[in-house]
Parts: structure tokens; sequence; C-alpha cells
């Protein structure tokens, strides 16, 4: 078993529901050990959209890397995912963050992900669940690259994840 961090993220639609529906699709991909809390956060990149909500889940999966993001590029299309431009609106977007301390330089899959550590939005979440979780090519913490951001607006805790699965 290996441990992998997947970030979750809606700006399309019912978004909380969208995001409580992946989180219960990931189930079948692995043993669940953690959610983060749900976090309300700003666009990056192309600002001229509605706010996110993001999260970040932590589970152990058998599935190796590329057929883990297989699935979860399955469970994109089955909410309708659309990938128009870069950071464009979308309806679900799952991001394979971090695969134990893997790192993976292969086309179509790069782990950890590439902007991870630039991205508060996907950064809180992780610090919250585990703030020691190592970045595997920078070789800092999670909470340590958080802390690397200094003061960021726009990203805020609102909600927890409804389905049984232990939260911090």
């Amino acid at each position: 078993m290996a441990t992998a961090f997947i970030g979750l993220g809606a700006n399309l639609g019912d978004r909380l529901s969208t995001l409580q529906s992946a989180v219960d699709r990931l189930r079948s991909l692995g043993a669940y050990v953690v959610t983060s809390s749900i976090y309300e956060t700003d666009p990056v990149g192309f600002t001229d959209q509605p706010p996110f909500l993001n999260a970040v889940v932590q589970f152990d999966t058998s599935l190796k890397p590329r057929a883990l993001l297989a699935e979860l590029q399955r469970i994109e299309t089955d909410h309708a995912r659309v990938r128009t431009f870069r950071n464009a609106p979308r309806t679900l977007d799952l991001d394979l963050l971090l695969y134990d301390d893997l790192v993976i330089h292969e086309p179509g899959l790069t782990v950890p992900h590439p902007r991870m550590h630039e991205r508060a939005f996907v950064l809180a979440p992780l610090a919250e669940i585990e703030p020691d979780v190592m970045h595997p090519v920078l070789d800092r913490s999670a909470a340590g690259c958080l802390a690397g951001l200094g003061q960021v607006p726009g990203v805020a805790p609102i909600a927890k994840f409804d389905d049984g699965i232990p939260s911090r």
C-alpha cells in the first residue's frame, strides 16, 4: 500500500455536492486515512471566475500512480469536467499531489504536483491534515511550504465533509 494525497477543487455547479460525490467515489480507490476541511478559495491564474471549494484527501491505495491518475480522470469526466484552457472554471478537479515519496516525471504524470508548493489552496488543507509530510523534491514540509508563501488572503475553511471519514 502507498499513501496518496489528492487535491480536490470545484467552482461550477453545486460545488459542495460535487466535492462530496468525489470523496464518495474516492472511497473505492483505497483505505481512507483523513480528509481536510473544505476551503473556499479565490481563483488563481484566470481570476474572472467564481470562487473555488478545495480540500485534500489522504488515503492508502494499492493502485500504482498511473492507474490512480486514470481513476481520478474518470471521476472528473463522470462529473462533467471539460478541459478548455489552463486555470479555467471547472466542475471538478482532482490532482495527484503526492504518492509516498516518489518523484515521477513522465508524459502526462508528474509527482509531486509541479505547482503544489506555490498554491495556498493546496497547502492549507494539506498542512491541516499532515503538516509534516515532505515535498520530496524541495525537502520541505507542507507547513513549511505554506509558511513560505506568507500571508495569503482568500483561503478559508468553511465546512467539513459529511462522510464518516475522520477529519482534523
